[in-house]
C-alpha cells in the first residue's frame, strides 16, 4: 500500500465546501443510469462500443491509485470517490459531476462502495479541438454566471446539471442499439459538449479552450510540459510559451493545477516511469534515465516518496493486486 499517499487521502484537511455533492439528479433518470451501468459494467473499467465512453464499477473501497486525467467529464451515480490533486483534496459523491479541463496527474480512491451498493460511474473524454470549435460557433451566447464547484480550473466537482442528464442517458441507451452508434453517438456527444459549455461549470472549458485567455496560455504550457517531460524544465522557457513573466506563469499555473510546474513535471515523470516498469522488463535505472532523471538514486527516493515503496516492491504489489481495483480507483 502506498502509505504516504493513503495518509494524505485519508487525513488531509479538506477545504470547506469540498464535500460530496448531494444527490440532486431526477430519480427516474439516475435510477435508469444506475441500472444501465450496473448491467453493462463488470468490476473495474469497461470500455464501451462508443469510443470515448467508459463505465466504472467497484464493489469495495479501493487503495489510492495515480493516473493522468485527460479532459473528461465523469458522473457518479452511486458511491463516492476522493481525489488528490496537488495540494487539494476533492470528494465526489452520488450526483457529482467531475470535470477535468486539461491533462492532470491525480491520485484517486473509491471511498464508498459495497457489494450491495457498488460504486458506479460513467466517463466521457472531451476532445479539446471539438470543444474549441463548438465554442467558436457560439460567439453571441450569453454565458451563465460563473459558479464553479470545489477545485481549480483544471479539475472541479459540482452537482450534475439536469440538462446534462438527458443526453447522457440517451448515449447510454445507444449501447442497446449498436447499429445506431456510428450516426447518433457523435450528435449526442456534441449536445453534451454544448450543455457543458453552457453550464455554470463550463467556465473552465471555455477559458482553457480560449487561446488568448490567461488560462488558454497555461493550457499551451501544460501541453508542452506533458509532451517533453523527459527534458529539463526551464521555467523561463515554459513561461515564454505561455507568454507570461515567470512569476505570473507560476501563479496562474498553480491556479489551474494546484501544483507548481516542477511538481507537475515530477508527477508526470514518475507516473510514466511506473507505466514503463509495468509494461516492460526494463530495470529501474534504465527507466529513470528514460524519463529524464540523471541519478537512479534520486529517482528511487522520489518514486518511494510518491508511491510509498521503492520500484521493486511497488511493482510486486501492483502485479499481485486485482486489476479491477486499480481501474476503479483511476477513473470516474
Amino acid at each position: 500500500m502506498a502509505g504516504s499517499l493513503m495518509h494524505l487521502l485519508l487525513h488531509a484537511h479538506v477545504t470547506p465546501g469540498f464535500t460530496p455533492a448531494p444527490t440532486s439528479m431526477p430519480m427516474p433518470m439516475i435510477a435508469e443510469l444506475r441500472q444501465r451501468i450496473a448491467r453493462s459494467c463488470q468490476a473495474g473499467r469497461t470500455m464501451t462500443a462508443i469510443p470515448r465512453l467508459s463505465l466504472v464499477r467497484a464493489d469495495s473501497p479501493s487503495e489510492p491509485m495515480q493516473c493522468v486525467y485527460e479532459p473528461l467529464v465523469c458522473v457518479i451515480v452511486q458511491g463516492a470517490k476522493r481525489i488528490l490533486m496537488g495540494e487539494d483534496v476533492l470528494d465526489a459523491g452520488p450526483g457529482s459531476m467531475l470535470l477535468a479541463a486539461v491533462d492532470l496527474p491525480v491520485a484517486g480512491a473509491v471511498s464508498q462502495a459495497s457489494a450491495d451498493a457498488p460504486y458506479l460511474g460513467l466517463c466521457l473524454t472531451l476532445p479539446p479541438a471539438e470543444v474549441a470549435a463548438l465554442q467558436l460557433e457560439m460567439p453571441a451566447h450569453r454565458w451563465p454566471d460563473e459558479a464553479p464547484g470545489p477545485g481549480r480550473l483544471g479539475l472541479s466537482v459540482a452537482p450534475t446539471p439536469d440538462e446534462l442528464l438527458d443526453p447522457l442517458l440517451r448515449l447510454m441507451r445507444l449501447l442497446d442499439q449498436p447499429q445506431d452508434i456510428a450516426v447518433l453517438a457523435p450528435m449526442i456527444e456534441r449536445e453534451i459538449l454544448y450543455r457543458l459549455l453552457c453550464s455554470p461549470q463550463g467556465h473552465a472549458l471555455r477559458q482553457l479552450a480560449g487561446g488568448d485567455s490567461r488560462q488558454g496560455q497555461i493550457r499551451r504550457a501544460i501541453d508542452w510540459i506533458r509532451t517533453s517531460f523527459a527534458e529539463p524544465l526551464r521555467i523561463e522557457e515554459a513561461a515564454g510559451i505561455a507568454r507570461m513573466s515567470p512569476s505570473s506563469f507560476h501563479r496562474h499555473f498553480k491556479s489551474v493545477t494546484a501544483m507548481s510546474p516542477l511538481q507537475y513535471q515530477k508527477q508526470i515523470r514518475l507516473q510514466e516511469a511506473r507505466r514503463l516498469l509495468l509494461a516492460s522488463s526494463a530495470d529501474a535505472a534504465s527507466v529513470a534515465y528514460a524519463v529524464g532523471y540523471e541519478s537512479p538514486s534520486q529517482f528511487s527516493r522520489e518514486y518511494r516518496r510518491m508511491f510509498g515503496a521503492p520500484p521493486g516492491r511497488d511493482l510486486a504489489r501492483l502485479r499481485g493486486a486485482p486489476r479491477a481495483t486499480e481501474q476503479a480507483a483511476m477513473l470516474a
